[in-house]
């Protein structure tokens, strides 16, 4: 079994947004990134939004979800490039999967970002489909996945318990 390193998150502060809206331009950059405003909007709706830190304090990871009823939805996970393969990425996937309370998650990634993916994959998501031209301005296709909903009461998050 795959030892999984302890990564600390926390929730996602105003303080932060222009920090995260600019890692947002950096990774998502030919995609419409989302500015400032989109986060707080996000948080004054009440949404889940979680944060990791760098050990200078700045925020090098960030994810969102959003829930509709029997539905969660995963509205962005970002984690700065030179954070990425620390497992930061995982551990805000599975704080997301715990703030889904075992609603089925639905998400959209690239069909290029293999690292996501496989993480999607690594976690329960399954490919539901292609959304050809869903990304824009850059006309990248997307797999729309989903994680079905877990109401077990010991569930296990990507493999971890």
């Amino acid at each position: 079994m795959t030892k999984h390193p302890v990564v600390a998150l926390e929730a996602l502060r105003w303080w932060d947004l222009e920090r995260v809206a600019e890692l947002e331009s950096a990774l998502f950059a030919t995609d419409s990134p989302w500015p400032a405003e989109a986060f707080w909007a996000e948080l004054a709706a009440g949404h889940h939004y979680v944060a990791h830190r760098a050990s200078d304090g700045t925020v090098d990871g960030y994810a969102g979800l959003g829930e509709a009823g029997d539905d969660a939805t995963v509205h962005t996970i970002g984690v700065a490039r030179r954070a990425q393969g620390r497992g930061i990425g995982r551990a805000l996937l599975n704080d997301l999967i715990e703030a889904a309370h075992g609603r089925r998650i639905l998400l959209e990634v690239r069909t290029d970002n293999l690292p996501a993916i496989t993480l999607y994959e690594s976690c329960g998501f399954a490919r539901l489909g292609l959304r050809r031209r869903y990304y824009q301005p850059s006309g990248a296709d997307a797999f729309a996945m989903a994680r079905p909903a877990h109401r077990a009461a010991n569930m296990t998050v990507g493999g971890l318990q």
